[in-house]
This record gives C-alpha cells, sequence and structure tokens, in this order.
C-alpha cells in the first residue's frame, strides 16, 4: 500500500501572499533537442492558485520535418502528417499559459522549446515566469534518489500510465506539484520562480560564426537574450569532479566549442542544478564540457594545462540528471 504522502494546509494556515494566482503545468514531446528541434505535441494542465486542475489540453504539431526519436515518443511521420502545424495552436496554446506561471520539468527545456516555436511564428508566449520542480524539489530537500520524473511521481504515489507522452506526462506532473506546492506553502518556502524572456525573432538558416549571447546557428543578433551577469552560486566549490561520481552543487563547469544544445540552455541547465558557470578555465575549474577535447582553444589548452577533467555535452547532460546537494560528498 502507498504512503500518503500527500502535504495538507491546515483552515487556519494564510497561503502565502506573494504565490502566484494560477499555474500551467506543461509537457512537450519534440524531434530531439537541439535549437532547430520541433515540437511535435504538447500538453498543458491550468492550475488554480493552490494546485487544483481547472482543466487539461493536449494536441499534436506537425513538425514539417522527421520527427526524431519514435521509439521513444511513438508519434510517427503518418501519425503528424494530418495534425495542424505550430502556428494553427499557437492561439489556443497562449489561451491555456495567459497570466500563469508555466510549471514543467526541467523548465528550462520546455521554455525555450515553446519559446522558440514562437518566434518562428512571429509571436510571443504570454508567460514571464517559469518554474522547475526539479528545482522545486530540491528547496523542499525531497528525499529522492534522483531527480527523474517517475521517482517525483513515485514518492507522491502517483502512476504513470504512459511515459514521454505529453498529455500523460503532464497529468503526472501536475498531480506531483500540487503536494509540492502545499508543501511549500506550510513551510511559507519561497518559489524558484525563474523570468521567461522570449525571442524576438528567430531563422532557420544557419549561420556563420557566433551571434549575440555566445551562441550559433538560427538566432540573430538581438533574437537571443542579451548578455547578462549571473548570480553568484550560493555553493562553496567542492573541488574537482572525479570519474564515477556524480557532479555536486557548487561545483565550476566550463564549456567550450559547438555544441548540439543551444549553450544558454546547457548554461540555464547547470544554474538551476546548482553548479557554478565559468567563463573561463582556472584551477579552480571543477569540469570543463566539449565536444572537441583534441581542439586547439585557449580553453581546452588550459584544462590540458591545469589537469582539469574533460567530458563531452551527452556525458554532461546524464551528469546533470543526478547532481549531489552540496552538504553530500
Amino acid at each position: 500500500m502507498l504512503e500518503d504522502r500527500t502535504t495538507t494546509v491546515s483552515p487556519g494556515t494564510t497561503w502565502p501572499a506573494a504565490y502566484p494566482k494560477g499555474y500551467a503545468v506543461v509537457d512537450v514531446e519534440t524531434t530531439g533537442l537541439a535549437r532547430d528541434d520541433r515540437i511535435i505535441s504538447a500538453a498543458v494542465y491550468r492550475l488554480d492558485e493552490r494546485g487544483e486542475v481547472e482543466d487539461h489540453w493536449y494536441t499534436l504539431v506537425n513538425p514539417e520535418r522527421d520527427p526524431g526519436p519514435v521509439w521513444i515518443h511513438g508519434l510517427t511521420s503518418e501519425v503528424l502528417e494530418s495534425a495542424p502545424l505550430f502556428t494553427d495552436i499557437a492561439e489556443e496554446f497562449s489561451a491555456r499559459l495567459d497570466g500563469r506561471v508555466l510549471v514543467a520539468h526541467n523548465a528550462v527545456f520546455d521554455w525555450q522549446m515553446i519559446a522558440r516555436e514562437y518566434a518562428r511564428a512571429k509571436a510571443e508566449a504570454p508567460v514571464r515566469q517559469r518554474l522547475c520542480t526539479i528545482a522545486l524539489a530540491k528547496e523542499l530537500a525531497l528525499p529522492l534518489p534522483n531527480h527523474k520524473l517517475e521517482t517525483l511521481a513515485a514518492h507522491f504515489g502517483v502512476v504513470q500510465r504512459r511515459a514521454h507522452h505529453a498529455l500523460d506526462d503532464a497529468r503526472v506532473l501536475a498531480e506531483a506539484f500540487r503536494p509540492s506546492l502545499r508543501a511549500a506553502a506550510a513551510g511559507n518556502v519561497r518559489l524558484p520562480l525563474l523570468e521567461c524572456r522570449p525571442l524576438t525573432e528567430w531563422s532557420d538558416t544557419p549561420r556563420i560564426g557566433p551571434q549575440a549571447g555566445g551562441g550559433y546557428g538560427g538566432y540573430r543578433p538581438g533574437g537571443w537574450r542579451p548578455s547578462r551577469k549571473r548570480p553568484a552560486c550560493p555553493y562553496p566549490n567542492p573541488g574537482r569532479y572525479e570519474d564515477g561520481r556524480p557532479l555536486q552543487q557548487g561545483m565550476r563547469v566550463a564549456f567550450s566549442g559547438d555544441t548540439s544544445i543551444e549553450r544558454e540552455l546547457l548554461e540555464d541547465r547547470a544554474v538551476e542544478a546548482g553548479l557554478h558557470v565559468s567563463t573561463s578555465i582556472s584551477r579552480l575549474t571543477s569540469l570543463l564540457v566539449t565536444n572537441d577535447p583534441d581542439s586547439g582553444t585557449s580553453k581546452v589548452l588550459k584544462a590540458r594545462q591545469f589537469g582539469t577533467p574533460v567530458v563531452d555535452e551527452a556525458a554532461f547532460g546524464q551528469l546533470l540528471r543526478d547532481v549531489a546537494p552540496a552538504t553530500e560528498r
């Protein structure tokens, strides 16, 4: 029998006034993870200020390209051929998001995919803040062995029926978010809300060389968020990454060279996991992420000089799934 881990807020408890007035729990399935990949299905559960479900919505989306890893999401070209284009569903999607905080598991990924689709459609998503349920679970110090969606769901006794199906993933997340939100309210925990900055312009034509913000590819100058100074990492640097062990909050991570996932998306994932993103290599750097360790870039050369551990993008993505808290080692 599953233990009831739902947190209730007593009638006499005052709900934090600073909390949002509504949420849009979102899941999107995509053709892949890169900047030019497309959304192929989307689901939204609208919740009220206390996490109660108001309604839900689901749609397929024709990506106008190969659907990608069918063995994961199960959506073939034949299934998607008659689906609406994103421009056809953008208005309805907007109605579901309007005035709400976007909630997702690894929210920076869902937000970037959504923002890119709206930019292609020459529009903006009407959402200005996002909340990542991974960050919230860490804020609540939930006793989870890792931060996968299925692990969070199991913690709250939520049964998943169809993994990697947008509607079921959104349902599972909504059911797991409700008790998380109530636990946060009961402890008057500050929600880890982050700003959603929309793209202002998009081009599917690759551009050669670095663009504004340090990326490559389909972003035109001014089309990506401006360069900004990140807040200081709140955790002390525990030292270098050791092969076979997890990353730990506070580790200093640097990136070098081109990546399949947009660079700032990787950096945001690292920051949300509690890592310190560094723009240079020093003796204090814990890890260098590069897909070309034999290149002659200054960061790679300095990593060799200092003996800094090096991993590729795929390995880093795996490590981000289970970052150890700053208090553990």
